[in-house]
C-alpha cells in the first residue's frame, strides 16, 4: 500500500477502534440453578415441652433454737439423716442455769414468807376464838396468807419457766428426715428463731419445676405429668398436686409441684425432667418446614415458592411460630400443595429460573386440614379454605 493510501485509512481503522471499544458487552445469560424442593402439606407436631425439675420432700422444716445463744456444739452435718428427738445443736446454757438457780431461790424465800404467814393466821385465829382480839385483826392476817401463797404460786411458775429456758438450748430433731442445709456454725452468735438446720422430712415426695406465664393456664390441679429421670431410664407418672398463684419475683415462673407415688418415690434431689399431658401438641396439625428453607431478612422471614408454569422463584414471606425439632412451625403465609425451595435459599434472586434438582413426591393435604390448623394457624386456614 502507498504511503498517501495508508494516511487515508488511518482515520477509518481509528474511528472503527474506538467505536469498538465504546460499545456494551454483551450480557451473560443467568445461570439456571438446580434447587431441592419440598410440596407443603399437613402434619403433628412431634417433640414435646420438657422442663428440668428436680426432686424434694413435701416438708422441710427450718429447725432453731427457742432462745437466744452462742452455739457450742453442732451434732449434725448436711446430707445426715436423722431421727426424731436426736440432738441436733446445743447453745451455751450458763446463763440459763444461772436464772434457774435464782427461780429456785426465790421460790424457797416465798415458801418460808408463805409459811411464816401460815403460822401467823393459825395464832390469830385461836385468839379470835378466845375472843383477845377482833374479827377485824384476824381478817387481815387471812389477806397475808393469801398473798404469800400467791408469790408462791408466782415463783414456783418463774422456776418452770426458767427450766425451760434451760433446756431450750439443747435443739432436738422433733422429725425424722435428712438435713438438707446448715445455716449456723460452732461459735456463732444466734437469736431465738434463727434457722440452724433445714431438715427435708420423711414421707410423700414433691417434683418441683417452673413453667412460664405463658404455659401456666394450661396445667390444671390433677392433671398427669410424665417424669423421667436424666441419670437412668426411670420413667413414673406423677399428679400436679399445686401451681403457683403468683409468678417469682425474679426469674417470673410459676412454680408447679408434682406429687409421685409412694411406690414411685424417686431419690430426695435427683434431677429429672417433666412433660405435661396437659401441653402435648401431638394432635394438632400444623404446616412445618425444614429450617433450611428459611431465609431471615429485615422484615422477616421468608422462603421461596416455586412458579412451576415458568420454573421461577419468587420470595414468599411466612410467620414463624415455634420450633419442632430442626423443623418450623408455619403459620401464616403458605398452604398445602405449594413448592418451597430447601436448600440453597441464599443464593437465588426474584424470577431466577431454576430446575428441580430431586423432585419428591408430594404431600396431599388431608381434606381436614384446614380445620385443623384452626388451633394453631388461623389465618393460614382462613386462606386455605378462601382458596378453596
Amino acid at each position: 500500500m502507498s504511503p498517501h493510501k495508508l494516511l487515508l485509512a488511518t482515520p477509518v481503522l481509528l474511528s472503527a477502534l474506538l467505536l469498538t471499544a465504546c460499545s456494551k458487552p454483551a450480557p451473560s445469560e443467568e445461570p439456571v440453578r438446580a434447587v431441592k424442593l419440598m410440596t407443603v402439606g399437613v402434619g403433628s407436631i412431634q417433640s414435646s415441652l420438657e422442663f428440668s425439675a428436680d426432686v424434694r420432700a413435701r416438708v422441710e422444716s427450718r429447725l432453731g433454737f427457742r432462745v437466744g445463744g452462742k452455739v457450742v456444739r453442732r451434732a449434725v452435718e448436711l446430707g445426715q439423716t436423722v431421727k426424731a428427738g436426736q440432738v441436733i445443736a446445743q447453745l451455751d446454757p450458763q446463763d440459763y442455769k444461772l436464772a434457774a438457780e435464782a427461780a429456785r431461790a426465790q421460790v424457797a424465800a416465798a415458801q418460808t414468807n408463805r409459811d411464816l404467814a401460815a403460822a401467823d393466821y393459825k395464832r390469830y385465829k385461836e385468839l379470835r376464838d378466845q375472843n383477845f382480839i377482833s374479827g377485824a385483826e384476824l381478817e387481815r392476817r387471812d389477806t397475808a396468807l393469801k398473798a404469800a401463797q400467791a408469790q408462791l404460786e408466782q415463783a414456783q411458775a418463774q422456776l418452770n419457766n426458767q427450766g425451760n429456758q434451760a433446756g431450750y438450748t439443747t435443739l432436738v430433731a422433733d422429725v425424722s428426715g435428712v438435713v438438707t442445709a446448715v445455716t449456723a456454725e460452732v461459735g456463732q452468735v444466734v437469736a431465738a428463731g434463727t434457722p440452724v438446720v433445714q431438715i427435708a422430712q420423711d414421707g410423700p415426695r414433691d417434683v418441683v419445676f417452673s413453667v412460664p406465664e405463658d404455659k401456666v393456664a394450661l396445667i390444671k390441679q390433677g392433671s398427669k405429668v410424665d417424669v423421667r429421670v436424666w441419670a437412668s431410664k426411670t420413667q413414673v407418672e406423677g399428679t400436679v398436686r399445686e401451681v403457683a398463684a403468683s409468678a417469682d419475683p425474679v426469674t417470673r415462673t410459676f412454680t408447679v409441684k408434682v406429687a409421685l407415688e409412694a411406690k414411685d418415690a424417686l431419690p430426695l434431689g435427683s434431677t429429672v425432667s417433666v412433660s405435661p399431658k396437659a401441653l402435648d401438641r401431638g394432635a394438632v396439625q400444623v404446616i412445618k418446614l425444614p429450617t433450611s428453607a428459611l431465609l431471615k431478612s429485615g422484615e422477616g422471614s421468608s422462603v421461596w415458592v416455586l412458579d412451576s408454569a415458568t420454573m421461577t422463584v419468587k420470595p414468599q414471606p411466612v410467620v414463624v411460630a415455634t420450633a419442632d425439632g430442626n423443623d418450623a412451625v408455619i403459620t401464616q403465609g403458605l398452604m398445602p400443595g405449594m413448592q418451597v425451595v430447601v436448600a440453597g435459599v441464599h443464593v437465588l434472586s426474584p424470577g431466577q429460573k431454576v430446575s428441580i434438582y430431586k423432585e419428591k413426591g408430594a404431600v396431599a393435604p388431608a381434606p381436614s386440614a384446614p380445620a385443623a390448623m384452626d388451633s394453631v394457624a388461623p389465618s393460614a386456614a382462613a386462606a386455605s379454605a378462601a382458596g378453596k
